[in-house]
């Protein structure tokens, strides 16, 4: 390709050199270069890609983008612009020829929901017979190959390179999840999404290196609908209508009331343990819909997957079998224990979502709730001092354990979650060991409980002191039972 076709719909200043240049690969990492590479100087949280231009210029780049004036030599193109993340949405949308194009795209935006509202989407798309991609917390889903996520939204170049590698896979559709963070640097430029959806918003991810407070974290998930063509919103959310104050596209909504879907006669529904919820939908679909995952939080969910469904023209029948049977790794996954109690895991790791998921498991009216958790370390002590509490006034008997100690030692977060259970009445005990709080628990257990098992969710592993070791919630839990 040459510099200019890649530079379509982009406002650049070519400081020397020609935009006819030859371009063999795009690249962003210095350790990637290779002979007639095109590098893109992005200036991340750590380090300054412009640092890497001599280096990438002895291994043969001849094309720079950059944000600051550099030296190179005389052969090598430079192109400045205002911001080389933008840039890179658009350069990487070109390289990979606009895959966009060829898949309908969904994108995902809110505080909580935006995983289980991803596989309900990619679930109802299945059952009506399409090929679905994609990229989300837990994975990106590419035919039969399943990669392990590293950003809930990923780089702009990664995006497209997963687009393409969909399109040629033969997909028809994509969804996925858009992170606050994946806006405000840019990583969904470069094309429009067909439909752009907003579950919630509550104060999160603010803080260094990440946003300055709540009115930047809600503009940057506002500006979805300024890039999509229809755009699917949370009535019921106190801030939508700030969500769509800027907005581009055409909205609709859904809720429990005056919406475009509207969901009433909610109830909570427990089949032999397999935990569901129920409701009568009105609007863009009508009739009784029942989500195979708990909690009020799932009627959201759910409206939200079937509006998206109803706008999509999938069949009445397609979506409510969808929703029925809809699992979502570690987001109030039931594992089935053939006993008198249940167990779930949740990936809930703050206060805020640990409240919502035991207050959801009230709702089923259980005998005793058992929760097992801990907190990650080098992080926030807040978090800990409000899962504490939560717990502590939620559940029945609480086992402190361990998470992902990372470099701090187990028994100092411990320590923070017991000033938060210092505040309730909550009975609660520590096995430090996870596999034993697990052990523990399942030993304890009696008629009518129900364990939950929060923090990890989908992670299959835990970190401490920079390793990670293999660890599963599910396999911990069929350890326990075998015993």
């Amino acid at each position: 390709m040459k510099v200019s076709t890649l530079l379509e719909g982009l406002e650049y200043i070519c400081c020397q050199g020609s935009t006819e240049q030859e371009v063999t690969t795009v690249v962003y990492d210095s350790r990637k270069v290779e002979e007639k590479s095109l590098f893109i100087c992005i200036r991340g949280a750590v380090v300054d890609g412009h640092k890497f231009v001599p280096d990438v210029i002895k291994k043969g780049a001849k094309t720079l983008i950059v944000e600051e004036e550099v030296e190179a030599p005389s052969d090598v193109t430079v192109i400045k612009v205002t911001d080389t993340r933008y840039a890179m949405a658009f350069i990487s949308a070109a390289y990979f020829g606009h895959p966009a194009k060829e898949l309908k795209t969904i994108g995902i935006t809110g505080t909580k929901g935006k995983t289980t509202t991803t596989y309900m989407v990619k679930s109802i798309l299945e059952n009506a017979g399409y090929k679905v991609g994609l990229i989300g917390t837990i994975e990106a889903i590419i035919g039969e190959e399943h990669i392990p996520a590293h950003n809930t939204t990923p780089e702009s170049y990664l995006v497209q390179e997963y687009f393409r590698k969909m399109a040629d896979a033969g997909c028809d559709c994509v969804v996925m999840e858009v992170s606050s963070q994946g806006l405000m640097l840019h990583r969904t430029q470069g094309f429009v999404f067909d439909y752009g959806i907003f579950t919630n918003i509550t104060p999160d991810h603010i803080g260094p290196n990440e946003h300055a407070d709540f009115n930047e974290y809600l503009y940057c998930k506002s500006r979805l609908f300024t890039m999509c063509d229809v755009g699917i919103v949370n009535r019921d959310d106190p801030h939508w209508k700030e969500m769509i104050k800027d907005a581009t596209c055409e909205i609709k909504t859904y809720g429990t009331e005056d919406a475009d879907m509207t969901a009433t006669e909610i109830e909570h529904v427990n089949n032999e343990g397999n935990l569901c919820m129920k409701f009568h939908a009105n609007g863009l679909l009508n009739g009784d819909i029942i989500v195979g995952l708990p909690g009020r939080f799932n009627i959201y969910n759910g409206m939200c997957a079937a509006c998206t469904g109803a706008l999509l023209k999938m069949p009445e029948e397609v979506i409510l079998h969808a929703l029925e049977h809809v699992k979502v790794r570690g987001r109030v996954e039931n594992v089935p224990t053939g006993r008198g109690f249940s167990v779930l895991i949740d990936f809930a790791h703050n206060g805020v979502s640990t409240e919502s998921v035991l207050k959801t498991l009230r709702g089923y009216n259980p005998h005793r709730i058992i929760a097992i958790f801990g907190c990650g370390g080098n992080r926030s002590k807040l978090r800990r001092y409000e899962m504490g509490e939560a717990v502590g006034n939620l559940a029945e008997l609480a086992i402190v354990t361990s998470d992902n100690p990372r470099t701090e030692d187990v028994m100092d977060i411990v320590k923070d979650i017991e000033v938060g259970l210092a505040k309730t009445n909550g009975e609660y005990v520590v096995i430090p060991d996870r596999q034993e709080a697990v052990n523990y628990a399942v030993d304890h257990a009696e008629d009518g409980d129900m364990i939950i098992l929060l923090g990890k969710g989908h992670e299959e592993y835990q970190e401490i002191n920079g390793v990670k070791y293999h660890y599963s919630e599910r396999e911990a839990v069929m350890n326990a039972l075998a015993r």
